[in-house]
């Protein structure tokens, strides 16, 4: 009871932020970035236009940025959008690294209307990648995909296939990094050996010498590796 009251009480906020987001240590980094709630998604798992919804209208705020992070879920945070009588705008995140460049450039003192240029270019710079499993035997665009391989994606398409999760990361970031890429980040899941993480960063650090990466424990189940390269 006495959190209503408090929070009723509390001055409209000019802007807040939803995102979307699967994990405890990518919850906890979008709430570091100043994302007011994170609702929880996934692949498996997908809100729905009510879970945004009332996340939406639980927020005390005049303007409310609604960060989908996941192609599946824009629809469901648009209608969210249409359906509120607060002014919410939708990012067209795609994927978690997305979400991450799009808060970070959002700046208070600019108007909404650069903020949303600024952050729709910027998410358009950012390339993503996410390493996976094979949940059954497949074959995609001609590769052939056996169950429990493991699978590199670039922007949701199948990039590599393989057995080790390093070497299939290894080789999505040769795919994704050109001679502008500035940052790599990755993010590695709640599967992932904490040790053999530190060793691939190193990997990683020899053969990139010029770029700037950056790596986080996003704690997300199903994908052992979120990576950006921009």
């Amino acid at each position: 009871e006495e959190d209503d009251i408090k929070e009723e009480s509390r001055p409209e906020k000019e802007y807040a932020f939803i995102s979307v987001s699967m994990g405890e240590g990518l919850k906890r980094i979008f709430e570091d970035l100043g994302v007011d709630s994170v609702i929880e998604g996934g692949q498996t798992m997908n809100p729905s236009t009510q879970d945004i919804l009332e996340c939406i209208n639980s927020l005390n705020a005049k303007n409310i940025f609604v960060l989908p992070n996941n192609k599946n879920i824009f629809m469901a945070a648009q209608q969210a959008a249409e359906l509120s009588e607060k002014n919410v705008i939708v990012i067209p995140t795609k994927t978690i690294p997305q979400g991450i460049t799009a808060i970070t450039l959002f700046n208070g003192d600019n108007s909404i209307e650069q903020n949303i240029a600024i952050m729709n270019e910027a998410i358009s710079n950012v390339v993503s990648g996410s390493v996976t499993y094979a949940v059954r035997d497949t074959e995609v665009e001609g590769k052939v995909i056996k169950e429990g391989n493991i699978l590199g994606l670039i922007d949701g398409k199948i990039s590599e296939v393989g057995k080790d999760i390093y070497e299939v990361c290894n080789k999505l970031l040769s795919n994704m990094v050109n001679e502008d890429t500035e940052l790599i980040t990755i993010f590695y899941g709640k599967d992932c050996d904490e040790d053999k993480v530190e060793e691939f960063i190193n990997i990683l650090e020899d053969k990139y010498p010029d770029i700037d990466i950056q790596f986080y424990s996003g704690g997300q189940p199903l994908y052992y590796f979120i990576v950006s390269a921009e």
